[in-house]
């Protein structure tokens, strides 16, 4: 297994991923302690089945460019294979701002194809490949060095047998023409729109049965300084205040820290210091809100919401 941490050997890679139709790629990365993604590892696989494999690594790299990679990125004559590809773009947007092009998904394509929505990469490597698959090292620590073997064996498996199945899938469409289709779900993955939180938008991403408009201002206001808050200190919106804890606190209406003390769902670090204090000005904000401002569910958008029961049957016949 070749693990590549210089700038020098990752362009000497990309240039021959240039010289071919296609080069599959992944990622692991870490989540869980920060609001952007932590890039730990990229997995990367030429064509064939014996095509030269490797793990580019950024963390043993600290001094390593990954502009030789966003080149082959707006490199078109060579389609770059993700599975399920929206985390792994959304960390190459926020860190290079750039989308890989021409892009194809082979959870998008599989699901062209009839395997289901959303369908997992092991059951792909199962069906299409024929191969089994170890996930015994899904969910260990990527940031952590040295990797061990398991871990380099189960990461580069996951660029390895995306070739069959990305040359299967790709067949399939060709034969059925349905590459529209693909493309359709493909411009949204490569949307900056798809990745550009704006913290004024994201009260609408919280559920809420109650439509009343000084309560939705208030949770937009408490959503907001959240998602100011989470970016600027690059800490997950959880680690603020959760969603569960903004809303009661948008239905309590705390005015003062002894009164945001009361609350049941806040968090210990929550409760003083520069997050309290931001709470206690966004319900401020929402309470004083004028009532030309105040927030309106999209009372159509609303209605139309298709039941599940009825989703999984019209997935079936399509």
């Amino acid at each position: 297994m070749r693990t590549i941490n210089t700038t020098e050997a990752l362009a000497a890679f990309c240039e021959a991923a240039k010289r071919e139709a296609y080069v599959t790629l992944d990622t692991e990365f870490l989540r869980e302690r920060t609001y952007w993604s932590k890039l730990c590892l990229i997995q990367m696989a030429l064509p064939g089945e014996n095509g030269d494999a490797v793990l580019v690594d950024p963390i043993e790299g600290q001094e390593m460019s990954l502009e030789p990679l966003y080149d082959l990125f707006r490199h078109e004559a060579t389609v770059k294979v993700f599975h399920a590809a929206r985390q792994d773009l959304e960390i190459f947007f926020v860190e290079g701002n750039c989308f890989p092009k021409p892009l194809f998904d082979t959870q998008v394509a599989a699901m062209v194809c009839g395997f289901g929505e959303q369908v997992g990469y092991e059951t792909l490597v199962r069906k299409i490949a024929h191969h089994p698959l170890d996930k015994t090292s899904r969910f260990t620590d990527w940031s952590r060095r040295p990797l061990s073997d398991a871990q380099q064996t189960y990461a580069l498996a996951d660029v390895t047998h995306l070739r069959v199945i990305y040359e299967s899938l790709a067949e399939q469409i060709a034969k059925s023409g349905r590459q529209k289709w693909v493309e359709e779900e493909l411009a949204v993955l490569t949307d900056p729109e798809t990745y550009t939180v704006r913290p004024a938008e994201a009260w609408q991403r919280i559920k809420t049965r109650t439509h009343s408009g000084r309560f939705l201002a208030i949770v937009k206001a408490l959503a907001e300084f959240r998602e100011v808050y989470a970016q600027g200190n690059n800490v997950p919106r959880s680690r603020v205040i959760k969603d569960d804890a903004l809303l009661e606190l948008a239905s309590t209406k705390p005015t003062n820290v002894e009164e945001l003390g009361r609350s049941r769902l806040l968090l210990r670090e929550a409760r003083r210091g520069e997050i309290a204090d931001g709470l206690l000005a966004a319900v401020k904000s929402g309470v004083e809100a004028k009532a030309e401002d105040l927030p309106k569910i999209d009372a159509i958008k609303d209605q139309v919401q298709v039941k599940p029961a009825l989703g999984d049957l019209l997935r079936v016949v399509l």
